[in-house]
């Protein structure tokens, strides 16, 4: 089966945030690809940042979508933990209370991202 891959960030009951990777299952939709089902969601925001973009930890200020559409962006998680992600790549923002995630650029450039809200 095919499946189209997201990484979740979210926060456990302690608070702590989390890596998580979401498969979302494809089905064959003939000559146009594979197909989700649909998700419902509610806003699409555009979004550029500065090259020295770098904000200490937050929380996501509701449940959305990023999809990076340019650069290259590292996230840390309460615990410590580091991942890099880069454009093209989408995350699924879901840690909306506790101790949050730290966001940084990694490329002396500005970047640019889409929010979907849900």
């Amino acid at each position: 089966m095919e499946t189209f891959q997201v990484t979740k960030v979210y926060a456990d009951e302690q608070g702590d945030t989390h890596f998580e990777t979401v498969q979302y299952p494809l089905t064959d939709a003939g000559p146009i690809g594979f197909l989700s089902e649909k998700l419902p969601v509610r806003d699409v925001i555009f979004r550029e940042v500065t090259a020295d973009y770098d904000f200490d930890f937050h929380t996501a200020p509701q449940r959305q979508f990023i999809i990076l559409l340019d650069g290259r962006i590292e996230i840390e998680t309460s615990l410590g933990e580091k991942r890099i992600f880069e454009a093209g790549e989408i995350l699924q923002m879901e840690d909306l209370t506790g101790k949050g995630h730290r966001t940084r650029n990694l490329l002396n450039a500005k970047r640019k991202s889409v929010f979907i809200t849900f």
